[in-house]
């Protein structure tokens, strides 16, 4: 395995990005990973617009992870508040998963959001239903609020999103994105 390096996105990343996210959550693609929700909805994931406008953004970062020259993975990191960040979007390619990027994603979007907008706490929110992935942002130290949010998208049964938190260390381990 290649090492691993991690940078904001640009502009120009955004057609392989979209094609990514599109491959690790919809379709016969995202049926090789673990974390995808083919099963649950059939609507796109995002939009090359969407995703260019969060690379705009200065309240957003996309942080991608090249494995060599290949794009092997992403995470979205928004500020929230001046004490907080959300991470959202984390992506790895479906041939990857269950090789530790996605922790490794993780870490970058704690690291990113302590260190450019000064965040004591990560957020995140995650589809009711997915009870593996629930476990596995425990495993990371994350914990449910007791907060839900209506899914963005009306689906049938209705799905739910439920809020977990963090706190983040004054310094944050895990690997620096490179502007």
């Amino acid at each position: 395995m290649a090492e691993i390096r991690f940078r904001p996105a640009r502009l120009a990343d955004v057609p392989a990005l979209h094609r990514l996210v599109e491959s690790a959550y919809r379709g016969d693609s995202a049926r090789g990973g673990w974390t995808h929700e083919a099963d649950l909805l059939e609507t796109p994931r995002t939009s090359a617009e969407t995703l260019s406008a969060a690379v705009e953004n200065p309240r957003e970062a996309i942080l991608l992870a090249f494995e060599g020259e290949r794009l092997a993975g992403c995470v979205q990191v928004s500020r929230i508040a001046d004490d907080a960040g959300y991470f959202g979007l984390l992506t790895v390619d479906p041939e990857r998963q269950a090789a530790g990027l996605g922790r490794q994603l993780i870490a970058a979007a704690e690291g990113w959001a302590a260190e450019q907008w000064g965040a004591r706490r990560m957020e995140l929110s995650v589809v009711s239903v997915r009870t593996e992935l629930i476990a596995y942002y425990e495993r990371r130290g994350y914990r449910l609020t007791g907060e839900r949010r209506p899914f963005p998208v009306e689906v049938d049964p209705p799905l739910t999103l439920l809020v977990m938190e963090k706190r983040l260390p004054t310094r944050p381990p895990g690997p620096r994105p490179r502007g």
